[in-house]
């Protein structure tokens, strides 16, 4: 495996020890389209990275007949741990397939590993960063990613000037909406006086005050002002087309409404990033200083 030099031996594995399991791990979906998504994001990482690389999802995926995946289950990250342990691989890096700290790498891996350690306490696994960090605001890769998809989809349509919705999920983690916004303003750097306007929004939101940082969502900003007429572009800040960002998924329901509520409305969305080739070199970057942190647990 590729590494930057920059590791310390607190943090990093004996030279002498066998290189650590990579597993490539995304939340999951019953949907077979993100499980085969993920396996080919894996198979362009390993290439990359020049090591093996496990596609692996926290739940759901496990669920999917085997018979629409090739015949290869899916892998739960908990049973996929479980196994390597019990087969005396004990170095893992987990490179999470997502934009954000979600809830589910910030609780539940850590919460499953701590268990696992009960019965395997030399079980190390440490958890690679993000694919953006809201921190570092000069990282704009993600941004300009989805801008090229942007253009191209402006292109396949014949959109002249186009008003651009950021729409993410939606999140009980601020941090995560964070990212998402810092994406946005990218984006309306990135695209310029390509757009009339850029904004983010969220597919759906948890009920309550304490989650209202998720507003807009995006059926309320198809009926402002900038939204609900002409063409739109919904930039879909999602990496794989499961049964939100998928063919007919929510996001699509949630755009048909709306041209259906205005008949001057034409809105076209971009394809899920994670086919995009550039999401590989940040997702080496990602696993090389990931194998410098702290094991969890």
């Amino acid at each position: 495996m590729r590494s930057s030099g920059q590791t310390g031996d607190m943090l990093a594995p004996s030279p002498n020890a066998p290189p650590p399991v990579v597993l490539l791990v995304d939340n999951g979906s019953l949907e077979p389209a993100a499980t085969l998504a993920l396996r080919s994001v894996a198979a362009r990482l390993a290439v990359a990275a020049g090591c093996a690389v496990r596609p692996v999802s926290l739940l759901h995926s496990s669920a999917i007949a085997p018979a629409l995946l090739g015949g290869h289950p899916a892998e739960i990250l908990e049973p996929a741990l479980r196994a390597l342990a019990a087969d005396g691989n004990l170095e893992v890096v987990v490179l999470p397939l997502f934009f954000g700290p979600s809830a589910a790498l910030l609780d539940y891996v850590p919460g499953r590993v701590r268990h696992l350690r009960e019965t395997w306490p030399g079980l190390r696994v440490r958890v690679a960063p993000c694919l953006v960090d809201a921190a570092q605001t000069g990282d704009q890769r993600v941004a300009i990613m989805l801008a090229e998809r942007v253009r191209a989809t402006a292109a396949e349509n014949n959109f002249g000037w186009p008003a651009v919705a950021v729409v993410d999920h939606g999140t009980p983690q601020r941090a995560v909406n964070t990212v998402r916004e810092l994406v946005a303003g990218q984006m309306r750097e990135a695209l310029g006086d390509f757009t009339r306007a850029v904004a983010g929004c969220s597919m759906e939101r948890r009920p309550g005050p304490e989650f209202a940082f998720n507003e807009p969502l995006l059926g309320a900003l198809l009926e402002t002002k900038d939204f609900s007429k002409g063409e739109i572009i919904i930039a879909r800040l999602f990496l794989q087309p499961g049964r939100h960002a998928g063919p007919g998924g929510d996001v699509e329901q949630i755009c048909r409404a709306a041209t259906a509520r205005h008949p001057g409305m034409k809105i076209a969305l971009t394809e899920p990033l994670g086919s995009h080739p550039g999401l590989i070199p940040i997702l080496v970057e990602r696993l090389e200083e990931g194998q410098r942190t702290k094991p969890i647990g």
